[in-house]
């Protein structure tokens, strides 16, 4: 099989798993008429992160690793919250845990990378590289709310703030996958750019109720 079919594969992957996430988490919110967080939304989150790393590795993009990198904990994090990370083997849980800190480390001391390379692409160009960073780091900003509002919960909870910074980052996202005509990000980013808008006006309608 062709290399860059596998690639196509592994993010595509992905994304359906990004994806199924926010259609599992929307009609179980429909259903309750209020956001839900189950914990399947955590669990397709960060397998869906493993391989869209993986993708962004492979492409030498950088913005797509530099965004997974920064939320691939917090979802680990939501999982602990809601007990089931503690209940995967030691092994496993370490293994999950390192795996991008491993891949950056060896990547940079094979030469396989160096800052030229990633912030000098043929590919992208910096104007183009610095809106995907800007997009991924507005996109990771969801989850950095997310974490610090559940912090102080105790518990998972996805609230109102977290899609509006979903809808905004998932729209750069979007303007970047068209100029950067990446497939996979396009059609990822397009179905959740639906399932935001959506679970903004559920909660505005629980809050009118």
């Amino acid at each position: 099989m062709d290399s860059s079919l596998i690639i196509y594969v592994i993010g595509f992957t992905a994304q359906i798993l990004f994806s199924s996430r926010m259609i599992m988490q929307w009609i179980l919110s429909e259903k309750q008429k209020k956001v839900l967080t189950p914990i399947l939304f955590w669990e397709l989150s960060l397998m869906a992160s493993f391989l869209l790393f993986i993708y962004g590795y492979a492409r030498d993009d950088f913005a797509i690793m530099l965004g997974q990198s920064l939320t691939y904990f917090i979802y680990i994090r939501n999982l602990q919250f809601q007990g089931q990370w503690s209940k995967l083997p030691f092994i496993i849980r370490f293994l999950i845990f390192v795996f991008p800190v491993i891949v950056v480390v060896y990547s940079f001391f094979n030469n396989e990378y160096d800052l030229q390379k990633l912030f000098q692409n043929e590919a992208i160009p910096l104007w183009l590289l610095i809106l995907g960073i800007v997009a991924q780091i507005i996109f990771t900003l969801r989850f950095l709310y997310q974490w610090i509002y559940s912090e102080k919960q105790k518990k998972s909870s996805l609230p109102l703030g977290f899609w509006w910074l979903s809808l905004a980052g998932s729209s750069l996202i979007l303007i970047y996958a068209i100029l950067r005509k990446d497939p996979v990000l396009l059609i990822g980013h397009l179905f959740g750019a639906l399932m935001y808008i959506r679970n903004i006006i559920i909660h505005h309608n629980e809050i009118r109720e």
